[in-house]
């Protein structure tokens, strides 16, 4: 199963989101392929992804910014493997100034983000990580987050590192077969 992760007010009709999905869809693994849509409060995002998980093992978690932040958190508790893009390391203290009202970009719903958004964010901050779980896909010119910090913090895991392009990975399409062969390797 790969399950897609989307970021800071986004949603399952993202670019990459949507992308993945006709990718698997047309090598007839689109019922092995889920995006759910992931709530602002952290704490209600993963367990939404955990009830979706119903217990299965195998699954292979993909995520973009935010979204690769809860990746990490699933793949450690739960055993699975990741596929980060552009990951958030510490959204508790890089969302901060984001505080106030929000709007999700594909929906239009719009709420608060306050400190209790912070502070669940925070205890989701996994200390220690396997990097093999990881694979890391990250472009230099991302202009959200800096790169280095996820070159640093997955040190060990596989990695791609791709000079230039921006927070939305413009390479991400060239990365859709190394996607795949990473989430059909034997889990760990």
């Amino acid at each position: 199963m790969i399950l897609y992760l989307h970021g800071f007010n986004s949603s399952p009709q993202s670019h990459k989101a949507l992308v993945l999905g006709r990718y698997l869809g047309q090598r007839s693994l689109a019922s092995r392929y889920s995006c759910p849509a992931l709530p602002p409060l952290a704490g209600d995002a993963i367990r939404s992804v955990e009830k979706l998980l119903g217990g299965k093992s195998g699954v292979c978690f993909v995520g973009s910014s935010l979204g690769g932040y809860y990746a990490t958190y699933l793949a450690e508790k739960h055993g699975g493997r990741a596929v980060l893009i552009n990951p958030a390391i510490d959204p508790h203290v890089g969302l901060r100034a984001y505080l106030g009202p929000q709007k999700n970009l594909h929906t239009g719903e719009p709420y608060i983000l306050t400190e209790a958004h912070l502070l669940d964010w925070e205890k989701l901050y996994v200390r220690t990580i396997t990097p093999s779980r990881y694979l890391l896909l990250v472009e230099t010119g991302d202009e959200v987050l800096d790169y280095r910090r996820a070159v640093e913090r997955f040190a060990g895991a596989e990695q791609c590192v791709v000079p230039g392009g921006d927070h939305s990975l413009q390479s991400f399409e060239e990365h859709l077969p190394r996607i795949v062969e990473f989430a059909r390797a034997t889990p760990l």
